[in-house]
């Protein structure tokens, strides 16, 4: 992978999950106010703020990669914290089939994210 494709992976990522994101600080009666465990509006908003401030990130290191390559493990660490969670609650019957499907675009992202930190050269 060269550094132009690790900025748009990065930047793609970015853009893909804020499209995701930004719409939930809108709909928290309808996704938070039906599952108990977000009975704290705080953990709701919490949630999407800190998924949002790490998109950020992603648009930092998408503009560029090589300097910014320290921190691609990062988002591995990011992408792989929600999506392992939501693979052993769907595996125990404790998350929709359609959550965990919607989360495998983190492992996808995930993975792309080491295979763009291998790939790259750090520079001299």
């Amino acid at each position: 992978m060269t550094a132009r494709h690790a900025t748009w992976l990065f930047r793609g990522a970015a853009i893909y999950g804020l499209i995701l994101l930004l719409p939930m600080y809108f709909l928290e009666k309808t996704v938070a106010a039906p599952d108990p465990a977000f009975a704290h509006p705080e953990y709701y908003y919490g949630f999407v703020g800190a998924a949002v401030a790490w998109q950020l990130v992603y648009w930092v290191i998408g503009g560029d990669p090589l300097r910014y390559r320290a921190f691609m493990p990062l988002g591995v660490v990011a992408k792989l914290g929600f999506w392992i969670p939501t693979a052993f609650l769907w595996l125990n019957g404790r998350t929709p089939t359609s959550t965990f499907m919607l989360t495998n675009g983190d492992l996808i992202l995930g993975i792309a994210f080491f295979l763009a930190w291998r790939s790259l050269k750090t520079p001299a």
